[in-house]
Parts: structure tokens; sequence; C-alpha cells
């Protein structure tokens, strides 16, 4: 069977807060994910469905359901940790990472995995089937129309993107296993939005929309025509480039824990999100977390003032206090005035 192919990432045209977004939650996953906002047509879905042809692969447990990070025993799953202790050696394998779609209509078992309780009360052995977090611990998980999804799935998608393990209870018998995923969810404001003590838990946002210039709105189309008239020739075409960015993104992932920053881009940061009245530390942390991956993605080995400006916004966008009826209440201009003052 013909797998499907998606557009080439690197041939998107133009989008390049939702790109710089999305690439810099591949090279730390601790930053929280990216919701994107836009008008349908803006490449939202394709682009993070073609994230899949450049991220690196990843090393984990051979045999392990849940694919756990081969090496970091203090994440494995009960079922690793248990063959350890019974003196196993475990082998190691390189796999794809992959994005791994929930679809609206899961249901919170569907999601979670469950616990077999008549089998467990009968033989003494925990027997789980695992969901959807299972399928995505160290992969991307991937929801579109995130603002249509029930509250308390989103919840639990946060809470595990957070804590990196799925923890579920039945009959007060409980199970847990490692559940470290990028979080990406896609929406079209219009149709509804999404509650803003979640939107807070997304580490990245912005909104992207349709290209206003002619030639680009042309380039566009030429781009997508010739993709749809022979997808796996296209791809084929894109596949140095795309294989360029993969080197690039593993690059910067072993250069990411070398990156420094000194106390000038700490009094950088904590400037801008008191001038914004951001509440709390999560911006901040957020903050400085994109602004070294910015770093580690430009072959930097310490935080410039520029890897602040690059990702402010996308940090900041969605944390902002919005008066009523206001659509978007942050200022892109005094975010640069702001900067420029600092």
């Amino acid at each position: 069977m013909t797998l499907k192919q998606y557009f080439p990432f690197t041939r998107i045209v133009g989008q390049e807060e939702m790109k710089l977004a999305l690439l810099l939650n591949i090279v730390d996953p601790g930053i929280g994910g990216v919701l994107i906002k836009g008008e349908k047509g803006t490449a939202k879905s394709t682009a993070v469905r073609s994230l899949g042809q450049i991220l690196p692969e990843r090393l984990v447990v051979k045999g392990c359901p849940f694919r756990c990070a081969y090496g970091l025993e203090h994440r494995y799953c009960p079922y690793c940790t248990e063959r350890l202790e019974r003196g196993e050696d475990l082998a190691e394998e390189s796999v794809g990472t992959k994005v791994v779609e929930l679809p609206l209509s899961a249901t919170e078992d569907r999601v979670a995995g469950t616990l077999d309780v008549e089998h467990i009360l009968k033989t003494g052995e925990k027997k789980f089937e695992p969901g959807v977090l299972a399928q995505a611990n160290g992969n991307i998980l991937y929801v579109d129309e995130v603002n249509l999804l029930d509250d308390h799935i989103v919840d639990m998608l946060l809470d595990s993107a957070a804590m990196g393990v799925n923890y579920v209870e039945r009959e007060g018998i409980s199970f847990s296993h490692p559940a470290r995923f990028v979080l990406v969810g896609t929406m079209n404001p219009e149709e509804g939005d999404i509650r803003p003590q979640l939107l807070d838990r997304f580490g990245l946002s912005m909104e992207v929309k349709g290209e206003k210039d002619l030639e680009v709105r042309k380039e566009v189309i030429r781009r997508r025509v010739d993709f749809d008239s022979d997808p796996d020739g296209y791809v084929t075409t894109c596949r140095p480039e795309l294989n360029n960015l993969r080197k690039k993104l593993i690059k910067a992932q072993k250069a990411l824990y070398k990156v420094k920053s000194d106390e000038d881009i700490l009094d950088i940061i904590v400037n801008i999100t008191t001038k914004f009245g951001i509440d709390g530390h999560r911006a901040d942390i957020t903050m400085m977390k994109a602004a070294k991956a910015n770093a580690a993605l430009e072959g930097r080995s310490n935080v410039e003032r520029e890897d602040v400006a690059s990702t402010a916004e996308l940090v900041l966008s969605h944390r902002v206090r919005r008066r009523p009826f206001e659509e978007n209440s942050f200022d892109s201009e005094e975010l640069e005035r702001c900067l420029q003052s600092i």
C-alpha cells in the first residue's frame, strides 16, 4: 500500500511564524507545544502533517509498547522497569518520530487507554490496553479543531503533556506510563474559541492569515498544482532540502543544552513580560526556552537579543489580557518599542 504523501514542509509559502513555532518545539519539546489559529486554507494542517518528513529518528527500547526512550531508565514504563529488575538486557532500536492525530470523536478511554479490571482481579496481573497517549509518547500529537474538543479531553492532554506521564485509574487500580509528546492544536476562531485557562497551557501560539500579495498567492497555486499532479515526484525533488532541515534539527537538539544566556537576556525577558502585564511565570520560562531553542537552531552558543525578539510574540500573543469584544489585544509595535528601550 502506498503511503499518503503530504505537501513538503520546506515548500510552504510564507507563514514563517507558524513554521518557526513548530521547529522550536521539535528542538525543545519542553517549550510546551503550539496552538495555531487561523482561517480555512492557510496551511495549518498541511504544515503539521508534513512534519513527519523532517522529524529526526530516536532511540527506543525494543519491544516496548510505549516506545520508552532508551537509556532514560527513570522514565521507563512499568514493563521496562520490571524487565530491568529481572536482570534483562534491554535492546535499543531506532524509530522514526511521527505525527499522531487525535480524532475529535475520541472518547476518554480511547485517549488514555483502558485497564482490564476483570483480568486483574482474576489473575493479579495488570492488563492495560494502550490509547492515543501511548502512541503519542515521543511523537507529535496533533489535534485539528482543538477548540471543538471536549474540555475534559483537552485538560487530559495538557496535563499529560506537562507531566510527561499518563495516569489511569479504574476501580481503585492504577497504571501509569510515559507520555512525553509535543501537543499541536489548530483551530478556526470563527468556529468557537478555547477556554482562556487552557490557552496559557500552550507554550506558543500565533494566528495565520491568507497571503494578500498577488505574486505570493500565485506561487502558492503553482506549487500546489505541481504537487497534486505528481505527489511522489514532487516530494522526491524536495528530498535534499528536507534532509538538510532534518540534519539542522538534529544538530540543534544536540547543541540545545550547551546554549547559555546571560543576565542581560533575563532582564529583557522579565521587562517584556512585566510590560505586558503577564500573570504568573510560565511566560518568562517559556520565552527563555524558546529563545534558547532559536539560538540552537541558528547555530549560536549564546542567546542574543534577536532570539528573544524572534520568539517573544509567539509566547505572549495568547497570554495578554483581552478586553471584552476585542479580537486581538496584542500590540506588535509595543513589543518592538519595548525591545528597543531595554
